[in-house]
């Protein structure tokens, strides 16, 4: 693994799919497992989809946060729950 490999895990952008445009250090777990279970594409981006599963399937997704260039994205998939305020 190269520090370039980190590097653009935290700059590339995921091309294609339900989750276009987010970075692929951000890609649910849920669907990394589920390249590894079908199988990677070819090429950069299925080598780099495949480190960033093993990356965070060891739970080491917070290592790649000094090298990001932008927040990181919060995955929405259940609404946000506002406490309930008494008056």
């Amino acid at each position: 693994m190269s520090p370039e490999k980190l590097k653009l895990l935290v700059e590339r952008e995921m091309p294609y799919g339900k989750y276009k445009g987010r970075l692929l250090v951000d890609l649910p777990g849920d669907y990394l497992n589920w390249f590894a279970r079908k199988g990677f594409p070819a090429g950069e981006l299925g080598s780099l989809l495949a480190l960033m599963h093993e990356i965070d399937h060891n739970g080491l997704s917070s290592l790649l946060d000094p090298l990001r260039t932008r927040p990181r994205e919060l995955l929405r998939s259940s609404p946000v729950k506002l406490p309930i305020r008494f008056s």
